[in-house]
């Protein structure tokens, strides 16, 4: 005879899920962004829906896989890309006044490098092994700050080991990981060719969202999600 299954867990088995995938790329402020959003998202859910269970799955995503190793510079990728100091400038504006909106103060002045980010996602991928769900996006969360606030070039490993370091993942195999993961970037990337732009947000599999939404309408998303 099987032995009955304890209450609370009978309980949860029977509470309605949400899983939320995430994609996203280190590079892209409007991942930075919508990550505030989802998070501010998820708390007015929670308010909404204290029943459902609420699971989500970070994906990387290169958006430049092809990015030399080194890197490139800054400032000339983005005047190339957008073609004028003035465009560039606006369009940082735009990034400004949405981030401001998150709570996110971005300090574009002070990054000079635009990185190869594949060593990156490397290392949260070792992070999710070693640590679990919580190591992996408290990473997650330092790697953005260090690009888009400290200015810090995270395709340079020795900024990779040190910020892996400080958020306790054990230095030697870690540094081993990482000198690994720089040899295997120059054949290997992080990206899914089915994704069109980050972030990219599928919730239960059926329902999907691209780019830097609201806290509302992820709200929204999810409440759809549980509803079928």
């Amino acid at each position: 005879m099987n032995s009955p299954e304890p209450q609370g867990a009978a309980d949860a088995a029977r509470r309605p899920t949400v899983t939320i995938e995430v994609c996203f790329d280190f590079i892209c402020p409007w991942c930075l962004i919508g990550k505030r959003n989802l998070e501010a998202a998820l708390v007015r859910f929670g308010g909404l829906r204290p029943d459902v269970t609420v699971k989500v799955q970070w994906h990387s995503h290169q958006l430049l896989p092809d990015t030399p190793l080194d890197g490139m510079p800054y400032e000339a990728f983005y005047l190339n890309r957008l073609g004028s100091h003035e465009a560039v400038a606006a369009r940082r504006a735009q990034v400004r006044r949405a981030g401001s909106e998150a709570g996110i103060e971005f300090a574009f002045e002070r990054i000079e490098t635009m990185p190869n980010t594949a060593a990156a996602h490397d290392l949260i991928a070792y992070a999710g092994r070693r640590g679990g769900d919580a190591q992996r996006v408290r990473l997650i969360e330092r790697l953005f700050s260090a690009y888009f606030m400290d200015g810090e070039n995270i395709g340079d490993r020795r900024v990779l080991e040190r910020i892996g370091v400080e958020c306790g993942l054990e230095r030697q195999g870690l540094a081993d990981r990482l000198a690994d993961s720089t040899r295997r970037a120059a054949s290997a990337s992080h990206a899914d060719h089915r994704i069109g732009g980050v972030p990219h947000y599928t919730f239960n599999a059926r329902y999907t969202l691209s780019g830097a939404h609201s806290p509302g309408a992820i709200v929204e998303a999810m409440m759809l999600a549980i509803r079928d």
